[in-house]
């Protein structure tokens, strides 16, 4: 009867794999807050995205370990930077996967922020080229979608219109429109090694309290042509995707962050709950709330049940 009169129903396809890349060989660096999420090398990434394929789970989210960071974020937008090599090695490899890239200067500065640094402020407009850059070279590498998650202030239009020039018309643009300033982000800035090494994002990520401004923020990227809006993180936001759902006529995603993941795989270790039944908890009050893609570190694990569920 329970399964007969479900309202909301989790499904493999609703799905995207964040996957960390880095340079090197045989690297597979188990991330200490993320258990059974990695930092892989191109060798490694083959096996990974194989699996991906395997499960049915239908995308990737790709995030860059740069050799080396500097003050612009160079590697982002270079031919041979490590996510474009990965798209390039996913698409020989596994072609059917839809390769989604963030797209973001955080992971490639040396100071962590998330684009030009000036007196020890970020300069909206200045990042708003280098983002257009990156888009532009990550487009040409292979990438079937772009994901802007710098918050800067006209990203997508910059972006559209960079893609559009370049030929690049039919590549889609998922925004991350509301990217609160949370603490929930704090293992994956291990994973990506991109802490910022002064001060924070608020001035540029969103106030927690806010949600009237979330609205204003996703209308702006619908307004400047994303394709996909989103909402990060998504456990303690889901007042705002659900009000975002409402509102827009759009396609939604949420991300399911790190320290959400982090919370659960902790609590399961140490046997203070159950893992797989508050995962699927979680992950189902997500698609409740309104989010037609979940972007989460639980993918796999997911696909696994739901398929021993059929």
């Amino acid at each position: 009867m329970r399964r007969m009169t479900r309202e909301t129903r989790l499904s493999v396809d609703d799905f995207v794999y964040p996957i960390f890349v880095t340079h090197g060989r045989d690297v597979r660096n188990e991330i200490g807050p993320m258990p059974g999420m990695y930092q892989l090398s191109l060798d490694q990434l083959i096996a990974e995205v194989g699996e991906v394929s395997e499960l049915g789970i239908p995308a990737v989210l790709l995030f860059g370990i740069p050799a080396d960071k500097d003050p612009l974020g160079t590697e982002a937008y270079e031919p041979g930077g490590i996510v474009q090599e990965a798209i390039r090695v996913i698409k020989q490899t596994t072609p059917e996967l839809m390769i989604v890239t963030d797209l973001c200067l955080c992971e490639y500065t040396d100071h962590g922020h998330c684009g030009v640094v000036v007196d020890d402020r970020v300069d909206n407009d200045r990042t708003l080229e280098l983002l257009a850059k990156t888009a532009t070279c990550q487009a040409e590498a292979g990438a079937d979608m772009v994901a802007p998650s710098a918050m800067m202030d006209g990203q997508v239009g910059a972006i559209r219109e960079a893609l559009d020039s370049g030929g690049h018309e039919g590549t889609p643009i998922m925004a991350y429109s509301a990217k609160y300033s949370s603490a929930f982000y704090g293992p994956f800035r291990v994973a990506a090694d991109s802490a910022p090494q002064f001060g924070d994002r608020m001035g540029y990520q969103m106030d927690p309290a806010n949600l009237r401004q979330a609205m204003r923020e996703i209308e702006q990227d619908i307004e400047e042509g994303a394709d996909i809006v989103m909402v990060k993180p998504a456990l303690s936001y889901l007042d705002v995707l659900a009000a975002a759902s409402e509102a827009f006529d759009h396609p939604m995603a949420a991300y399911n962050v790190s320290g959400e993941y982090a919370m659960v795989k902790a609590a399961a270790q140490n046997e203070w709950l159950d893992g797989r039944r508050v995962t699927m908890e979680i992950l189902t009050s997500i698609k409740r709330a309104g989010a037609d893609i979940i972007i989460s570190y639980h993918s796999k694990e997911v696909a696994r049940w739901l398929a021993s569920e059929e």
